[in-house]
């Protein structure tokens, strides 16, 4: 059996974390579309901003991670 290291389980699961702020991504900008369709301006707003937060700390966390990779092996 192969060993894996720290760094790759590590990677594996800022992957599997990275799709589930995706998917709550996903989940908080149906519910902007829902509560627009409604017009309540407070869960709008909410909505709006989870959505951006997730999908931010999605495309950062892995960025960041990789960075982090980067300088350990140069």
């Amino acid at each position: 059996m192969e060993h894996i290291n720290s760094f790759e389980i590590m990677a594996i699961w800022i992957g599997l974390f990275s799709m589930l702020l995706i998917v709550t991504c996903l989940y908080f900008s149906l519910t902007y579309f829902e509560h627009l369709k409604k017009e309540d301006e407070q869960l709008i707003k909410q909505s709006k901003f989870f959505a951006v937060i997730s999908l931010l700390l999605a495309l950062i966390i892995p960025l960041i991670y990789q960075l982090y990779i980067f300088n350990q092996v140069m």
